[in-house]
């Protein structure tokens, strides 16, 4: 809005803009002074950017990724089994099931997992699919959930890292609400360096980007009151990486 009749827009705005950059020239002076040096007035040069080419280079074999995720993994409170298949990722969640008495379940809207057949394996639990019923309020029933099945699109053995992508699909609420989470985690889709993933979404474009880029290692850890670890306060309190292959 201009001060004045005359004024238009225009110059309202850069005047406002030069009194803004005279009060930052002010700011900035002072804590040179202060500091007793000159002021920097030009962007120091960084030659190198991103990952060195040894790192990009760096890799590990299959059993060394599998050995090293699953060590970093264990170590941020998170359990690795390593199965099979499909079926016997099966067994081991409807096992688990029957163990800690869950009683609802709610999974990703995801191939691998609607051709899993959890819901002939849990009979006696109620398994619900993320947005399969646009009349219900699905924060509200992850929330509800004993358990939470996703299918991870990546891993990084180097930082015991799970990437789970958003889409309407493959909501963000299925991995972050339930008490206890099940990660199924297909070996080819396990990578030695985080740098293997992040690649993918730079080339991709900002305008391709999923809803949300989720990096799990292990569970829900915080220590904001009074420096105490406290597990499951923001998330699953129980992890379960199944690596599947």
């Amino acid at each position: 809005m201009a001060e004045t009749d005359t004024e238009t827009y225009e110059a309202w705005l850069k005047r406002k803009e030069e009194e803004s950059r005279t009060k930052q020239n002010a700011f900035m002076n002072e804590i040179a002074q202060k500091l007793n040096r000159p002021r920097v007035m030009e962007a120091p040069s960084h030659p190198f950017r991103g990952a060195p080419d040894f790192w990009k280079a760096y890799e590990w074999t299959e059993e060394e990724r599998i050995e090293r995720f699953t060590a970093n993994f264990k170590a941020a409170s998170g359990f690795v089994e390593r199965l099979t298949d499909l079926e016997e990722a099966k067994c081991f969640i409807a096992k688990k099931a029957e163990e800690l008495s869950a009683h609802y379940i709610v999974r990703q809207n995801q191939p691998e997992l609607n051709g899993m057949g959890l819901e002939e394996a849990l009979p006696d639990a109620k398994i619900s699919v993320w947005n399969s019923d646009s009349e219900q309020y699905w924060k509200a029933r992850a929330a509800e959930a004993d358990f939470g099945v996703v299918v991870a699109d990546h891993a990084a053995a180097y930082t015991g890292s799970v990437t789970v992508l958003s889409s309407g699909d493959k909501g963000r609420s299925v991995s972050l609400l339930p008490t206890v989470l099940f990660i199924i985690l297909p070996l080819e889709r396990l990578k030695t360096r985080l740098g293997e993933i992040l690649i993918g979404f730079d080339e991709a474009g900002r305008e391709r980007l999923p809803a949300g880029i989720h990096f799990i290692s292990g569970p829900s850890r915080s220590s904001d009151i009074e420096n105490a670890l406290t597990i499951g306060v923001h998330g699953p309190g129980v992890v379960y990486a199944l690596l599947v292959g």
